[in-house]
């Protein structure tokens, strides 16, 4: 029985091809993901390696407002030149290092525009000279406090050269620097891991990088001989308190790598999310093919039975066929995903200059490879194996094809499983459960919902087909198409429901971000009265910021009637974190916004004051009057007084505290301004004088209110564009299921297509009708995902209408897009199943059995 089973598994290759190519994209996916992922974490340890080398011993003073993975990195705290002396004093300490540095000094380019990159920090740090690791390539350090140094990246990418005049941007507006120096490092490195760093005096960098002077943010600490690092590290730490983290060399290794590792183990799942979906799309190509063949082998399997074979080999034999392609396809999957991992890998050391380590393949892409390739074949291939083992030797005598079954069992089922998907959707979008629950029940109830749906496809496939064909229906070839698209609805419908799922998720997505684009520009209609606005995009370290000055001096341009400006910074409230906004006139910024007191005021009356919106109040349990303690990123925590509660709104919310506070916030620059102009007044003759003033700032700009709707949709555009680049998988398996149908149905009818021929149907008419067929199907699958795409993505943004989104809009254009290319994908998909169909041989065709 095995042999006769590989024997008539060989003899199909295009079945095996065809089958095999679906779970081959999707194992090359998983396995990709895991090579990409394990070359990455270990490129990270030899950064993190190089970056500490020399160091025995770092204390940091423990951050002042923490947070979590999700928020970005702790807000650090600094130390003061003090704990330098106690340190050194500590038996068994050859020398120290103090650090004065953070993330946040952006340079100008030639070009005038700030030097950005794709992940790695723009450093600001203290000279403190050369050493094995820091080498320098051209000139000195800096010596005087209008000069800096640059590494050899920051060079490149600036366009600058030694005895360039430098603006550089930092905690305080631009200010302008001689360059005097640039560095690399050892191994002819020109940065570590594509950081930008700037070198300034420590003076300097203590007031714009960490804002106050004689302090530092690190200090490294050298051990004497025969001292260990963990001696050095408890010696160290009992001199300092317990307001201070101090870590061995491989303690900071480890801790570093371990956040960096976090951040990849996110990138991992998503990317293991699209190839899940791509998988589940090609469980349904599986499916069907195994199903086609059963019903061609019934014969065949019918004969064996009557010679013997029971229903377990026969089982068993379909089952084999299904582990063999799974085999088969997992190993080139995960050689396709070795490469695919290799290739992000350099695509991301180029982008980031991120020293990559050699390639490996961790036990994970190869095990995954494998259980994903054996489970996806052998469960597709589950109910196609016990159809065939049902066979009747008496089907020996009969027709090879079987007719089709009733549709009850099916639709009854169907309507089962989408009503549990529906319900586990609805829990998770209600917010039933926490954290990772909610997420499971989302995840589950959109998975459950395509099954039921899928169950649910083979009752409208007849109708449905038999409406769609009836626009082919005016020639004979568009009839007969037609009617081979609804001859039989199960297989009909399975084709389609493996193009339904990935377009639904896009539709679904589309919905939502057609509605949030639709409600920010109902938000800006109605609920704002600002005519300009002035912003930045910032980074992980917050949004960009500008010099206060460029307010006072809007306010005195003809035309302007006022003007008001928001500053941002994390705030320790309580034990949880938020972020808070202070406005240093609170009235004229609620009248902006359409804001009003509900209760008390939104006047400051004195220092250390805030107002909150109702649902913040009622989330950190705020009432008015009420005192809250609020750490900000300097200075010791302020007992803040809430003064007002103002309206809810969409546009904003949140705590809003007093200017005074500002001068602990980490940046002391405001972050949005904002510009509102008398009736009659030329916006755009205002726009252009406030542009002016923001040419020392380069990471901001000033905007009307059209501009600043335009440019966050064109954010929500980025972001759908994204995802369907992942999702396209999905779409590729989806048409090699269509073509794979087609070509198998073919070969199914080849002795119809023969007979055909004979009474006078010419090859192109015989391609024509394998065309509809393959259009029909194709824009079939298409509705289905249109319409379950817009019932998830209207449910979705339904549930979060208590989150601002107030309307629901539907992309009309890019959902007749996607049906248009629906029908394009069916004509490509047929181009080879059509072509073979023409070429079929009319006498052989006519005595094929």
């Amino acid at each position: 029985m095995l042999k006769a089973t590989l024997k008539s598994l060989l003899s199909r290759n295009l079945r095996l091809i065809l089958s095999g190519l679906a779970v081959v994209l999707g194992v090359m996916f998983v396995s990709g993901a895991f090579v990409l992922t394990d070359t990455l974490s270990r490129s990270f340890d030899s950064l993190f390696a190089s970056v500490y080398s020399g160091i025995d011993v770092q204390v940091t003073h423990k951050p002042k407002v923490q947070a979590d993975q999700m928020d970005g990195p702790p807000t650090s705290a600094s130390i003061p030149a003090s704990v330098v002396e106690q340190i050194k004093a500590v038996p068994g300490v050859a020398g120290v290092t103090a650090q004065a540095s953070a993330d946040g000094a952006r340079v100008v380019g030639k070009n005038g525009k700030v030097v950005t990159t794709f992940g790695p920090p723009r450093i600001g740090e203290n000279w403190t000279g050369t050493n094995d690791l820091l080498q320098l390539r051209e000139g000195r350090g800096p010596s005087a406090d209008d000069e800096i140094a640059v590494n050899v990246t920051t060079a490149s990418d600036a366009g600058l050269k030694v005895g360039d005049e430098v603006g550089v941007l930092t905690l305080q507006p631009k200010r302008t620097f001689k360059l005097v120096g640039i560095f690399g490092y050892s191994g002819n490195r020109d940065s570590l891991g594509g950081a930008l760093e700037v070198a300034f005096t420590t003076p300097v960098a203590q007031e714009l990088m960490l804002g106050e002077q004689d302090v530092y943010s690190s200090i490294d600490v050298h051990r004497q001989p025969g001292v260990t690092e963990e001696q050095l590290r408890d010696r160290v730490a009992a001199a300092v308190g317990a307001d201070y983290k101090v870590q061995t060399n491989a303690e900071l290794q480890a801790a570093t790598s371990q956040s960096f590792k976090q951040g990849l183990g996110f990138f991992n799942n998503v990317l293991i999310g699209f190839a899940g979906v791509a998988l589940f799309v090609g469980t349904f190509l599986i499916l069907n093919t195994f199903s086609i063949i059963v019903a061609q082998r019934t014969r065949e399997l019918a004969l064996m039975r009557a010679m013997g074979a029971s229903r377990g080999q026969t089982l068993g034999s379909v089952l084999t066929e299904a582990v063999a392609i799974g085999l088969i396809a997992s190993v080139f999957g995960l050689l396709a995903g070795i490469g695919v991992g290799v290739l992000l890998a350099w695509v991301f050391g180029n982008l980031t200059g991120v020293a990559l380590a050699s390639v490996g393949v961790p036990a994970s892409a190869v095990i995954s490879a494998f259980v994903v390739g054996l489970l996806v074949t052998v469960v597709a291939a589950v109910m196609p194996a016990l159809r065939a083992s049902r066979i009747p030797p008496i089907a020996a005598l009969q027709e090879v094809s079987t007719p089709d079954r009733p549709l009850t069992k099916l639709t009854v089922s169907g309507a089962v499983v989408g009503a549990v998907g529906g319900t586990l959707l609805g829990l998770g979008l209600s917010g039933a459960g926490s954290g990772n629950t909610t997420l499971w029940l989302i995840l589950g109830g959109v998975l459950v919902t395509f099954i039921g749906v899928a169950l649910l496809t083979p009752l409208l496939a007849r109708p449905v087909v038999n409406l769609l064909g009836r626009l082919f229906s005016w020639s004979v070839p568009g009839k007969l198409g037609r009617l081979n698209s609804g001859r039989n609805p199960r297989r009909t419908a399975i084709t389609a429901a493996a193009l339904m799922v990935g377009l639904a998720l896009i539709t679904g997505v589309n919905v939502i971000l057609a509605s949030a684009k639709q409600t920010l520009q109902n938000q800006a209609d109605t609920q704002v009265t600002v005519d300009l606005i002035i912003r930045g995009d910032g980074d992980q370290n917050g949004p960009a910021t500008f010099d206060p000055q460029v307010m006072t001096a809007a306010a005195k341009i003809p035309g302007v009637s006022s003007v008001a400006s928001e500053y941002w910074e994390y705030a320790q409230i309580g034990d949880r974190r938020d972020g808070v906004s202070a406005v240093p006139d609170a009235a004229a910024w609620a009248s902006m916004f359409k804001f009003k007191a509900e209760q008390g005021t939104l006047q400051w009356t004195g220092p250390d004051q805030a107002v909150v919106d109702p649902d913040t109040a009622k989330d950190l349990h705020l009432a008015l009057g009420q005192t809250v303690d609020m750490q900000f990123s300097r200075g010791d925590p302020h007992h803040v007084t809430i003064v007002g509660i103002y309206t809810q709104s969409d546009v904003t919310s949140g705590v809003v505290v007093s200017p005074d506070l500002v001068k602990d916030f980490r940046v002391q620059q405001p972050a949005w301004g904002y510009v509102k102009v008398t009736p009659g007044t030329s916006v755009t003759d205002v726009e252009r004088q406030v542009d002016t003033l923001l040419k020392d700032n380069p990471e901001v700009s000033v905007a009307n209110r059209a501009e600043y709707v335009a440019a966050q949709s064109a954010q929500f555009d980025q972001l759908l564009t994204m995802i369907q680049v992942l999702l396209a998988l999905a779409i590729l398996i989806a048409v090699l299921g269509i073509v794979n149908t087609l070509a198998l149905s073919v070969l199914e009818r080849t002795r119809e297509l023969g007979l055909l021929r004979a009474i006078g149907m010419r090859r192109a008419q015989t391609m024509r009708m394998v065309t509809v067929e393959a259009v029909v199907i194709s824009v079939f699958g298409a509705l289905l995902g249109l319409g379950v795409g817009v019932g998830l993505g209207a449910a979705v943004v339904r549930a979060l209408k208590s989150q601002g989104f107030t309307e629901m809009a539907f992309p009309w254009t890019q959902m007749a897009t996607y049906l248009l290319l629906a029908a394009l994908v069916g004509v490509v998909a047929a181009v080879l199943p059509s072509i073979r169909a023409a070429r079929v041989n009319v006498l052989q065709a006519i005595a094929h059995d």
